[in-house]
């Protein structure tokens, strides 16, 4: 759990430490937007941006249910945050496995990329599109519905 949110807490504390400079220096107003800034780098590269992951044979077990695409991400990708972005309220209607919350995941991811954990992965009908389109993905979606 600690591994998804080392990015957001650097971010953080990297701003709160730049921001302290600025303050010595007589900046205050530059200091505060700059914290702004790097407080909202790390709300956007946090988990909290995600719908609520579940583990990957939960997600796959739904799946087979509902025909949902599962998807496979991580905290700190800028892919999966461009499919979580562009899929908008639609999101919510996925399967969200974190491949650092779940070794399964993990596993599963690794085991259509030859070795890596490229994500974002999404699985649909039991295929694996890695980094796919988020206007494909919608569709299958709407298919699914």
């Amino acid at each position: 759990m600690t591994r998804t949110w080392i990015l957001p807490v650097l971010l953080v504390l990297c701003g709160s430490v730049v921001a302290a400079g600025l303050i010595s220096t007589g900046s205050p107003g530059a200091a505060a937007a700059l914290l702004l800034v790097f407080v909202l780098l790390a709300g956007v590269n946090s988990p909290l941006v995600f719908p609520k992951s579940i583990g990957a044979l939960e997600a796959q077990r739904r799946s087979a249910v509902d025909g949902r695409p599962v998807v496979f991400w991580r905290s700190g990708c800028m892919y999966c945050l461009r499919l979580r972005v562009r899929l908008g309220r639609g999101a919510s209607q996925l399967h969200w496995v974190n491949i650092w919350r779940d070794p399964a995941g993990a596993a599963a991811v690794r085991a259509v990329n030859e070795g890596n954990e490229t994500v974002p992965t999404v699985v649909v009908a039991e295929q694996s599109h890695v980094n796919p389109d988020p206007g494909w993905v919608r569709e299958q979606l709407s298919r699914s519905a």
